[in-house]
C-alpha cells in the first residue's frame, strides 16, 4: 500500500513539473510579457518584433508592448534580435541565416544570424509552436485561441542553402518569401543583370551590321546571337558597358555575364582552339568570364553552364568571385537525377563542377514549361533532387516554376513544399504534403492527394520520360489515357462533393481540377472523332461537335477568368488568348465544300516530323490552330505542292489554304500560293495567284504567341476541273536577321479548301 502512495505521488510531481516547465505567454487573453528590441534594431530585427506582436495580438487578443533593451528587466521577457540582453546565449551554431530559439526560466530569446534570420525564427516559432500555416499568398490559417502556452525550446535552425529562390507566382509576394525564409524583392536587388546577358551587353541590332565579327562564327557565317568570347573588342565593349551599369547600380552585387537561349556559340579559330583544350565550349566562357572578373574583384561575376556550356571545362581555374549557374534543363523529371541513368552526364557536371569552385547556383525546373496547365507529376523527384545539390555543396538554390502565372498546375502545393525542403531536404515530405492539402482543400484534401499518387504511380508504371517541354497529347500513351482521364475526373467528382458547402475550398478544387480540363482540350484535337474528340459524330451529311467539350471549354474560360495573368505556356500564351484560337479552330471545322474527304497527291513530300495525318490531313475538315504541333502539315526548306482529285469534274471559282507563322518557332508564311486545274491530271494550266504581303519582322522573335494563320485565296472566274494543283513557295532559308539562318525555314499549312 505504500508503495502504491509512493508511485502515485511520484506520478503527481512529474505531472506538476511538466506544466510548471511550460510557459504561459498569454492567459485569457492577458500577458504579462512585453518584447524587448534593441533601440538600434534592424530594419529585420524590428520587423520580426512587429510580427511577433501582429501575431500574438491575433492568435489571442493580447497586446504584447514593445520596449528597449534599456528598460528594467523582469521576468517575463520575448527577447528579439541583437540587444544586451541576449549577452547570455551562444549563437555560434548559427550558420547563413539560420537562427536560434531559446527559453531560459520564462523568457524567450529569439535571434537569428545574416539580414533576417531573427524573421526566420519568428516565423519558425509560429509554424512549429502555435500552428500557424501561409499555404499560399492568399491562404492564411491563424487558430484563435485565449491562452498561449509553449514548451521549453532550445533549438538551433539552419538552412541547407544560403540563397533560397522559388519562381512562382506565390514566391513574388514579399510576405510570402518571409514567412517561408525565401530571397525577397529586396534581396533581389543584390543582382545588377541576371542572366543571357549576352544580348543586352553586346546588343546585335547596335553593333552586328557594322562588325559581325563581334558574333559568332557558324558554318562559316557570322551570325547575331552569341559574341566572339576571343575577340578583343568584345571584351573591351562588355567591360566599358558593365563598368557603367555597376556605377548606375552600386550597391548590386552579382552581374550576369552569361550566353544568350540559344546554341549559337562560336566556332572561329581561336574560340575553338580554347573550346577543343578544355573539352567542352565552357572553356571559352570561363576564359572570357575570368578576365571580366579580374576587372571587378569587388563584385561576383556570374555565367551559365547551361545547354552547351553546361559540361565543366578541364583545366581552366575559376576566379574565385566566379559564381556559377548549373542549369538541369535537359534531365527528365520521372526519377530523381541521381537514379536516372540518362541523367548521369548531369550528374557527373554537377560532380565536376563542385570540384572546381563551392560558388554554385543551382538553377532547377520543376514545371511543364510547353503547357503551364497540364498535368505534370513531378512529386517524386524534389526531395531527392534538392538533397543531392545539397550532397554537392551548392549553396545557392533556384527553382524554376511558372513565375508570374497566377493558375499554374499546383502551383501554390509546389511553392510550399520547395520552400520547406530548400531550408530543410530531409524533412518528412508525405507529412508536409499532408498538412498543405488538408489545410488548403480541407475535406477534400484526401482526394487531391489520391490523384496525385496515383497519377505518379502510372507515369512510373509506364517508363514515359517526363521532360519540361511535353504535352498532354504525348503523355496519352502513358499517365493521361483516356481511361486514366476518366479514374482522374471521378476522384475530382469526389472531391467538390467532400467540400460542396464551403465555397472557398470547392473554388480551390476547381483551379486543381483546371489541368485535367487543359488536358482534355488538347487531347481531344488528336482524337478528333467519339465522346472525347472535336466531333461526336461525321458523315456526309451530318457533322456534330462535341457539346460535351464545349462544356469543358467554357468552364475553362469561366475559371481562368478569374484572376489575372492566366498563361498556357511560357512564352505567355494566355488563358483567354488560347480560348479565343480553340473557339476560332472549332468554327472552321469541316468547312471545305468541295474539296472535304477527296483524295491528295503529295508531289512535294512534308517532313516526317510534322505529317499531321498524312495525305488525308489537307481535306479532311479538321483545322489546326496556332500550335503547330496539332494538325499542321510541315515542309522544311522546300516548296508544298500537292494535287487534290474531286473524283469527278466540278466547277471551282476560288481555292484557299491557312498557313501558319511563327517566327520563333522557324515557321514563315510562303512567298505566294500558286492554283493550276486540270481535267485529267496531266495537263495543268495556271488560274490564279496570290503572293504575300505579310512579311515576318525581328520583333516575331520575341515569342511564339506571335504566332498567327493567314488565309491564301485564289478567287477566279468559274472553271470546270477535277484536278487541282496547289503549290506553296517557301523562302527555303531563314533570313539573314534570323537565328535560324543559314538554315532552313518551315511553311505550315492544315487544310486547302475548294468552292
Amino acid at each position: 500500500m505504500n508503495n502504491k502512495i509512493f508511485f502515485f505521488l511520484f506520478i503527481s510531481a512529474v505531472l506538476l513539473n511538466a506544466q510548471t516547465d511550460k510557459l504561459k505567454i498569454v492567459t485569457e487573453s492577458k500577458s504579462d510579457y512585453k518584447i524587448i528590441i534593441s533601440s538600434s534594431a534592424s530594419r529585420w530585427d524590428s520587423l520580426a518584433a512587429l510580427e511577433f506582436q501582429k501575431y500574438i495580438k491575433e492568435i489571442s487578443g493580447a497586446i504584447l508592448p514593445l520596449e528597449n533593451y534599456s528598460s528594467p528587466e523582469t521576468d517575463f521577457e520575448i527577447v528579439i534580435g541583437k540587444n544586451n540582453r541576449i549577452n547570455e546565449i551562444d549563437t555560434s551554431g548559427i550558420k547563413y541565416d539560420g537562427f536560434i530559439i531559446k527559453t531560459v526560466n520564462n523568457k524567450i530569446y529569439f535571434y537569428g544570424g545574416g539580414k533576417k534570420g531573427t524573421l526566420n525564427a519568428v516565423f519558425s516559432f509560429l509554424e512549429k509552436y502555435l500552428d500557424c500555416r501561409m499555404y499560399s499568398s492568399q491562404v492564411k490559417i491563424i487558430p484563435a485561441k485565449n491562452s498561449i502556452e509553449i514548451p521549453q525550446i532550445d533549438l538551433v535552425d539552419n538552412p541547407a542553402f544560403a540563397y533560397r529562390d522559388v519562381h512562382y507566382y506565390e514566391a513574388n509576394q514579399d510576405e510570402y518569401c518571409r514567412w517561408h525564409k525565401l530571397v525577397d524583392s529586396d534581396d533581389k536587388k543584390m543582382w545588377g543583370m541576371f542572366v543571357h546577358t549576352f544580348q543586352t551587353l553586346l546588343p546585335a541590332d547596335k553593333y552586328f551590321k557594322d562588325h559581325p565579327e563581334y558574333y559568332s562564327l557558324r558554318n562559316g557565317i557570322r551570325v547575331p546571337q552569341e559574341p566572339c568570347l576571343s575577340n578583343p573588342e568584345v571584351y573591351k565593349i562588355v567591360v566599358d558597358e558593365l563598368r557603367k551599369r555597376m556605377a548606375e547600380n552600386p550597391n548590386a552585387k552579382y552581374w550576369s555575364v552569361s550566353q544568350n537561349d540559344d546554341d549559337d556559340y562560336c566556332q572561329c579559330d581561336e574560340c575553338s582552339r580554347i573550346d577543343s583544350y578544355e573539352g567542352s565550349p565552357s572553356g571559352s566562357v570561363i576564359n572570357f568570364v575570368n578576365k571580366i572578373a579580374k576587372e571587378f574583384p569587388d563584385k561576383i561575376i556570374s555565367t551559365l553552364a547551361y545547354r552547351y556550356s553546361r559540361k565543366a571545362p578541364l583545366h581552366i581555374k575559376l576566379e574565385k568571385n566566379v559564381n556559377i549557374m548549373l542549369c538541369t534543363i535537359e534531365a527528365y523529371r520521372t526519377k530523381p537525377l541521381a537514379d536516372d541513368t540518362s541523367s548521369s552526364a548531369f550528374v557527373k557536371d554537377l560532380d565536376d563542377w563542385s570540384k572546381l569552385t563551392n560558388n554554385i547556383i543551382l538553377w532547377d525546373y520543376v514545371v511543364q514549361f510547353s503547357n503551364l496547365i497540364s498535368p505534370f507529376p513531378n512529386f517524386q523527384v524534389l526531395q531527392p533532387n534538392i538533397q543531392l545539390f545539397n550532397k554537392y555543396n551548392v549553396n545557392m538554390m533556384f527553382q524554376q516554376g511558372a513565375g508570374g502565372c497566377r493558375l499554374t498546375e499546383f502551383g501554390e502545393l509546389r511553392s510550399y513544399l520547395i520552400s520547406k525542403l530548400l531550408w530543410n531536404p530531409n524533412l518528412n515530405f508525405d507529412s508536409t504534403m499532408n498538412d498543405f492539402l488538408n489545410g488548403y482543400y480541407g475535406k477534400a484534401g484526401i482526394y487531391i492527394r489520391e490523384y496525385i499518387d496515383l497519377m505518379q504511380t502510372e507515369l512510373i508504371k509506364s517508363g514515359h520520360k517526363l521532360w519540361i517541354y511535353s504535352n498532354p497529347v504525348e503523355q496519352m500513351k502513358s499517365f493521361l489515357t483516356p481511361e486514366l482521364m476518366d479514374r482522374y475526373n471521378s476522384i475530382f467528382d469526389k472531391a467538390e462533393l467532400a467540400v460542396g458547402n464551403e465555397p472557398e475550398c470547392l473554388e480551390r478544387v476547381k483551379f486543381a481540377r483546371l489541368p485535367l480540363m487543359y488536358a482534355t482540350l488538347e487531347q481531344a484535337k488528336e482524337i478528333r472523332i467519339g465522346e472525347k474528340g472535336l466531333l461526336i459524330n461525321m458523315t456526309k451529311t451530318q457533322v456534330i461537335v462535341n457539346p460535351n467539350l464545349n462544356v469543358v471549354l467554357d468552364s475553362f474560360f469561366n475559371l481562368t477568368s478569374r484572376v489575372d495573368n492566366v498563361y498556357v505556356n511560357e512564352k505567355s500564351l494566355t488563358a483567354q488568348k488560347y480560348f479565343q484560337r480553340y473557339k476560332r479552330m472549332l468554327s472552321k471545322l469541316m468547312y471545305n465544300p468541295l474539296g472535304l474527304g477527296k483524295n491528295v497527291k503529295f508531289i512535294s513530300e512534308p517532313n516526317w516530323k510534322y505529317p499531321a495525318n498524312g495525305e488525308k490531313s489537307l481535306t479532311d475538315g479538321f483545322r489546326g490552330d496556332e500550335d503547330y504541333l496539332f494538325n499542321w502539315v510541315g515542309y522544311e526548306g522546300n516548296d508544298m505542292e500537292v494535287v487534290v482529285d474531286l473524283n469527278k469534274t466540278e466547277t471551282i471559282k476560288k481555292v484557299s489554304a491557312d498557313f501558319l507563322q511563327n517566327v520563333f518557332s522557324w515557321i514563315f508564311l510562303p512567298e505566294d500560293m500558286q492554283v493550276s486545274i486540270s481535267k485529267d491530271g496531266k495537263k495543268f494550266s495556271d488560274v490564279s495567284v496570290v503572293k504575300n504581303i505579310t512579311p515576318p519582322t525581328q520583333e516575331e522573335l520575341a515569342s511564339p504567341i506571335h504566332a498567327f494563320i493567314k488565309n491564301f485565296s485564289c478567287e477566279f472566274e468559274p472553271v470546270k476541273a477535277r484536278f487541282i494543283k496547289v503549290k506553296a513557295t517557301s523562302m527555303k532559308i531563314c533570313p539573314r536577321w534570323h537565328p535560324g539562318y543559314p538554315f532552313k525555314a518551315w511553311i505550315f499549312t492544315d487544310e486547302i479548301v475548294i468552292e
